[in-house]
């Protein structure tokens, strides 16, 4: 349907969407709203005219999906430190100064890997024909000599089996297979592809193959970061379509089978780039910042469209809006596109660093990184009353099929940084059901993203960022995280993930 064709007033469209709002399909275990107030206390804690200045337009306009059009079909992928990333840094910066939203670059060194060109193929035996794989490189993994890589394949489903195996994968390439089939079954398995390559390094392994984390797949093969020590073997390691992950497993079933890998991989020096960052400043305490978030930064297959375009054009959407009202909200609403989520965080921990003395007074975080689909809750992380402060300003969500708050904490990967200063999210839970259909793969484009879904969500994003800045209070900060290992593979939050890359 062409963005046009949807465009209502305003407030038509709130009463007509409010009308016709099918009942929301929660997120598992998602917690029913209370009744907001009792009888005695029916005024509302906001003024309607400005829900309807935040979340009609945003319902009407089409802007944030021509938004999206503008990131991904006209700058593409924008994998940090390449020609597109650098693009996308100074299209966000354009853009938010032509909605009347200050912004500032803040510098951010970066890593710069490169994909280069990559083959795989089972190689004939006397059980079998030759089979050319579907696959992609992992993003960090070396390069394999330019004449290839040959070895037998050995498969494993858990870095438990993998440990038990020991030197029996020496020479060998490990192929890490395992069942994924719903969207909450990235979190069990993600760290087969971060962990995998390095842990078969170890035991003497010579290359490794992943089955995609996916949910759907038309041979489309999913990359995504592998994490190598900075001293210890690397080996080259890539992801292959399931289609080709079950082709091999049932080769294995009836004997030995050989895999020959070629990547032409590279690492180059770090990159200069940057956070893009923007504000529109609280008219009464202005001192107290309200972050809205998402990664700039994405894979150099597909164009991101979902990962996370989306999310960015849902928290720039929010700012112009919110700079359109009459009167600005009561705190600093900062908006900051981060850069090198997929691959390093660095933007993450960055803002962290550059903003350490005043993360006391960011009163709130949110972070939109999993995906355009519509919304479906509201979730925080924060300390007693949480929910409970939040819950009078959720009417105005009803219309979107927002009704409830999510049983689970909302969080990030570029926010998780704030953590250890205390500073409580929020966030706007979408339906990500289908996300890993294109997840990291050439297929994540803008056709995937539905406008009218991607309109409602970026509603909904639009009215929490204001209710936070609005309210008369603020959340309690919850309790500092408590010290841990390794930080886990992180995925959007509604599907049991901490991040999305």
């Amino acid at each position: 349907m062409p963005v046009a064709t949807f465009i209502l007033p305003a407030s038509l469209a709130l009463q007509l969407l409010s009308a016709a709002a099918p009942a929301a399909k929660s997120a598992p275990k998602a917690v029913p709203a209370k009744p907001t107030v009792t009888a005695k206390r029916a005024a509302p804690v906001y003024a309607q005219a400005t829900a309807e200045k935040l979340i009609g337009p945003a319902l009407t306009d089409g802007h944030a999906y021509a938004r999206l059009a503008e990131l991904t079909d006209g700058i593409g992928p924008r994998l940090s430190g390449s020609p597109g990333a650098e693009a996308a840094v100074q299209w966000a910066l354009r853009s938010f100064k032509a909605d009347g939203v200050k912004a500032w670059l803040e510098p951010v060194k970066v890593p710069h890997w490169v994909r280069g060109e990559a083959s795989g193929e089972v190689l004939a035996s006397e059980r079998t024909r030759g089979h050319p794989l579907a696959l992609l490189a992992l993003g960090g993994s070396p390069p394999t000599a330019p004449e290839g890589l040959t070895a037998e394949v050995v498969e494993v489903t858990s870095l438990e089996q993998l440990e038990s195996l020991g030197a029996a994968v020496k020479g060998k390439f490990v192929f890490f297979n395992h069942t994924m089939t719903v969207a909450a079954d990235y979190g069990r398995f993600a760290g087969l592809r971060s962990r995998g390559p390095a842990a078969a390094a170890k035991h003497g392994a010579v290359g490794a193959l992943v089955r995609s984390l996916a949910t759907a797949s038309l041979r489309t093969p999913h990359t995504g970061a592998t994490n190598f020590p900075s001293e210890g073997p690397r080996i080259p390691a890539a992801s292959v379509a399931t289609e080709d992950a079950d082709l091999l497993h049932r080769l294995l079933a009836g004997g030995p089978v050989r895999v020959k890998l070629m990547l032409g991989s590279s690492e180059l020096p770090d990159a200069d780039s940057s956070n893009v960052v923007a504000e529109i400043r609280g008219r009464e305490k202005p001192q107290e910042i309200v972050l809205i978030g998402a990664h700039l930064d994405s894979w150099d297959v597909g164009t991101g469209a979902h990962d996370d375009g989306a999310g960015v054009v849902m928290v720039m959407e929010a700012a112009r809006l919110i700079a359109k009202l009459p009167q600005a909200p009561r705190r600093t609403v900062r908006v900051v596109l981060f850069m090198n989520e997929e691959n390093g965080l660095r933007g993450g921990r960055a803002y962290a660093e550059a903003h350490a003395a005043e993360l006391p007074r960011h009163v709130g975080a949110l972070e939109m990184d999993a995906g355009g689909g519509r919304p479906v809750s509201v979730s925080v992380r924060a300390g007693e009353g949480g929910q409970d402060l939040l819950r009078p300003w959720l009417p105005p969500l009803t219309a979107l099929g927002v009704t409830q708050f999510s049983a689970r904490e909302a969080g990030g990967a570029d926010i998780s940084p704030l953590m250890p200063a205390r500073v409580p999210f929020f966030g706007v839970e979408v339906d990500s059901s289908r996300y890993f259909d294109v997840h990291h793969t050439e297929a994540d484009t803008l056709d995937k993203v539905d406008p009218q879904d991607l309109a409602r969500s970026t509603a909904a994003v639009a009215w929490m960022t204001y209710a936070l800045a609005e309210m008369p209070g603020t959340l309690t900060r919850p309790e500092a995280p408590a010290p841990r290992g390794p930080a886990p593979v992180t995925v959007p939050a509604q599907q049991s993930k901490t991040s999305g890359n």
